[in-house]
């Protein structure tokens, strides 16, 4: 008698375990196995498996770049799009500055 009234008690878990399990077997039939996958994707695998390669190669042999003292590579654009205005130097006109009295 204890066995049916566990099974009743249990029934929403049994229920859905059995649904979830009915789910995954039904996907791992319908589904494409690994392989096919597998063969419509190789070129892309590929591609991006030699770029990682390339990417890595450049960066081990490509020198280290010059230090300048001035500044540093990228500051001036990102200055420019964050909105520094950059300052303006002001020259004195050519008549106001010169007074030549013959």
């Amino acid at each position: 008698m204890k066995i049916p009234e566990n099974l009743i008690k249990f029934k929403f878990q049994i229920l859905l375990a059995t649904t979830f399990s009915l789910i995954i077997l039904s996907l791992l039939y319908i589904a494409p196995s690994f392989l096919n996958i597998l063969a419509y994707f190789w070129p892309l695998l590929l591609s991006t498996a030699l770029f990682l390669v390339t990417v890595v190669v450049f960066g081990l042999t490509s020198p280290p770049g010059a230090q300048v003292s001035g500044e540093k590579a990228g500051e001036g654009i990102l200055d420019y799009v964050a909105g520094e205005p950059e300052p303006v130097v002001v020259l004195p006109e050519v008549g106001e500055g010169c007074s030549n009295s013959d």
